[in-house]
C-alpha cells in the first residue's frame, strides 16, 4: 500500500495559484488513473485535474472555493502498489489548508511558494530550537502589518504541527496590545532588534505623540483593539453596483501588476493590406473546401509576423531581474475575448513551424476551445509574444497592455478602405485601398524606440508586401 500525493498543477509562468471549484471525489471513492478529481480554475483557464494514479482517495486536503499555491498537495490517493509521489515543477512542502478567496487578504500579492518559506527561530544562544513554515498569505499579513519574523515566532499557531493560520495571525492583529504574559526576551527583542540572531524586520512609525499614548493605553483597558475598516462607499445618483466575478478580479490584478513591472511604450504606424485583403476574399472558399477549416485574417498575421521576430530576437524574450531572457521559441499568444465579456490568451506553440493551413487549424480549434470554456492548461502556457484584434469590434487601433512576462503586445485595428496616395514610377495617384493601424506596446526597460518601432515597421511591410499568387 502506498500514498501518492497528487499536486495543483503548474498553470502558467506567471500563475502562482489556482481556485478549487468543485471536487468530484470525495474520501473513500475509488479513482483511475487519468480520472477527473477536481475543477480548477485561474485567471486565464477553467481546467480539470486528473488523478496521476488508480486507487482511493485517502484525504481531501482543501475545500472548494481555497485559493492554493501553484505545486501544493491538494489531495492523497491510496494505491495498492508502491509510487512515487507526483512532482510537478516545483517541490514544496504542505500548506495550509485555509485560505479562501473571500478572505481580508484575498487580494495581497504572494510571494514565491519555495521551501525558503521553512523559518529556523534561535534562541538565545544562536541554538535552533524549532522549524515552523509560515505560507505566503501569512508572510505577507506579517509584513503589511509591521509584524517581525521573532514576533511571529511567538504566535500561537492552531494549523496543522502548530502552523500559523491566516485566522491565527489575523486574530493577532485585531488583539494586538492585548497579549499578556509575552517572554521577556520577545518584549526585548521587540525594542532591540539588533540584539536577535535573526534578521527582523521593523515598521518604522513615527512618534506617538502623549495623547496617542493615552488614547492606546486607555483602548487596553477598556477592550480588544479592532481593525479599523473603510466606510462603505456612497454613490451619487442613479447607479447600479455590480460585483466583479473570480476571472475579473483576477484580470484586474494582472493587469495593474503589468504596468507597474513593465516600462509601457506604445509605437503606431499603418499598413497598406489590400493585397492581403484580396487575396483572402479570392481564395476563402477552395481553402475551406480542401482543408476543412476557415482561412481569417489571425493566422495571416501569425505569418508574417513570426518571419520579422527572427530578425528581432528582442522582441521574443522577457526579463528576470537583471538578465535578459531571449526565448527561441515562438510560441504566439492570441487574446480571444469569451462570451461574458473576459479576455483568455490561448497559446500557438512553435508557430513558425506552421503553414498556413496549421496556422489557421490551431487558430480556429483554440478560439473554439475558449469560448466553449474547452481550454487545457498547457493550451495557455509558454506565450512569448501576443497579438491582439481590436479590429474585431470596431477599432481602429488601441494601446494593449503587455502580457507578463513578455515584453511586447501587437494590436492590429479594423482594416478600412481610405483613399490614399499610391506613388507609382509614373508619378503619384490617388486610390482606394484597405488600410489598417498597428500599435506596438513594449518594455521600455530593455527595448529601446528605435528597436521597437523598427520592429513594427517591418511588421507592416510584410503585411504589404503580402504574396498575391502564394500558396497554402
Amino acid at each position: 500500500m502506498a500514498i501518492v500525493d497528487l499536486i495543483m498543477p503548474k498553470l502558467g509562468e506567471s500563475i502562482m495559484e489556482a481556485t478549487i471549484l468543485k471536487w468530484h471525489k470525495k474520501p473513500g471513492d475509488t479513482v483511475q488513473q487519468d480520472e477527473t478529481v477536481l475543477d480548477i480554475a485561474t485567471d486565464k483557464v477553467d481546467s480539470e485535474v486528473p488523478s496521476t494514479s488508480a486507487g482511493r482517495i485517502a484525504e481531501i486536503l482543501f475545500k472548494e472555493n481555497d485559493v492554493v499555491p501553484i505545486g501544493s498537495v491538494i489531495a492523497k490517493i491510496e494505491t495498492d502498489v508502491h509510487a512515487k509521489p507526483a512532482i510537478n515543477n516545483i517541490n514544496v512542502p504542505a500548506p495550509v489548508a485555509d485560505v479562501k478567496s473571500e478572505d481580508l487578504y484575498e487580494h495581497v500579492e504572494e510571494v514565491p511558494y519555495v521551501p525558503s518559506s521553512y523559518v529556523a527561530a534561535t534562541n538565545g544562544n544562536g541554538a535552533s530550537k524549532m522549524n515552523r513554515f509560515y505560507s505566503p498569505l501569512v508572510m505577507n499579513i506579517a509584513s503589511s502589518e509591521g509584524i517581525s519574523m521573532t514576533e511571529l515566532e511567538h504566535i500561537a499557531g492552531t494549523g496543522n504541527e502548530g502552523r500559523v493560520t491566516k485566522k491565527d495571525i489575523l486574530s493577532y492583529v485585531a488583539n494586538r496590545g492585548q497579549q499578556v504574559g509575552q517572554p521577556e526576551s520577545w518584549k526585548e527583542e521587540r525594542r532591540h532588534p539588533e540584539v536577535s540572531n535573526e534578521r527582523v524586520e521593523v515598521s518604522h512609525q513615527p512618534p506617538i505623540k502623549n495623547q496617542q499614548q493615552e488614547q492606546k493605553q486607555a483602548d487596553q483597558i477598556s477592550g480588544p483593539a479592532t481593525i479599523h475598516e473603510q466606510p462603505e462607499a456612497v454613490y451619487a445618483g442613479n447607479v447600479e453596483i455590480i460585483e466583479m466575478d473570480r476571472m475579473r478580479k483576477l484580470i484586474a490584478k494582472h493587469m495593474v501588476n503589468s504596468k507597474q513591472t513593465s516600462a509601457h511604450v506604445t509605437s503606431f504606424t499603418e499598413a497598406d493590406v489590400t493585397n492581403m485583403v484580396l487575396w483572402r476574399e479570392k481564395h476563402k472558399k477552395d481553402f475551406e473546401k480542401q482543408n476543412n477549416t476557415k482561412i481569417t485574417y489571425t493566422p495571416i498575421f501569425i505569418d508574417c509576423l513570426v518571419r520579422v521576430m527572427k530578425r528581432y530576437p528582442m522582441i521574443n524574450s522577457s526579463v528576470d531581474g537583471e538578465k535578459i531572457i531571449v526565448k527561441k521559441d515562438f510560441n504566439i499568444g492570441m487574446a480571444t475575448a469569451l462570451p461574458n465579456g473576459n479576455l483568455i490568451v490561448p497559446v500557438i506553440k512553435n508557430a513558425d513551424d506552421l503553414n498556413l493551413v496549421g496556422l489557421s487549424k490551431k487558430v480556429n480549434n483554440l478560439a473554439d476551445a475558449a469560448r466553449n470554456n474547452k481550454l487545457k492548461p498547457d493550451d495557455t502556457l509558454d506565450g512569448t509574444f501576443t497579438l491582439t484584434n481590436v479590429g474585431t469590434f470596431g477599432s481602429l487601433m488601441g494601446t494593449p497592455i503587455i502580457n507578463q512576462p513578455q515584453v511586447a503586445i501587437l494590436a492590429v485595428g479594423a482594416i478600412k478602405k481610405r483613399p490614399v496616395v499610391i506613388e507609382t514610377e509614373q508619378g503619384d495617384t490617388i486610390g482606394i485601398r484597405h488600410m489598417m493601424y498597428l500599435s506596438l506596446s513594449y518594455d521600455h526597460r530593455i527595448i529601446d524606440g528605435s528597436v521597437g518601432a523598427s520592429f513594427l515597421t517591418a511588421v507592416a511591410k510584410e503585411f504589404e508586401h503580402w504574396d498575391l499568387n502564394k500558396g497554402w
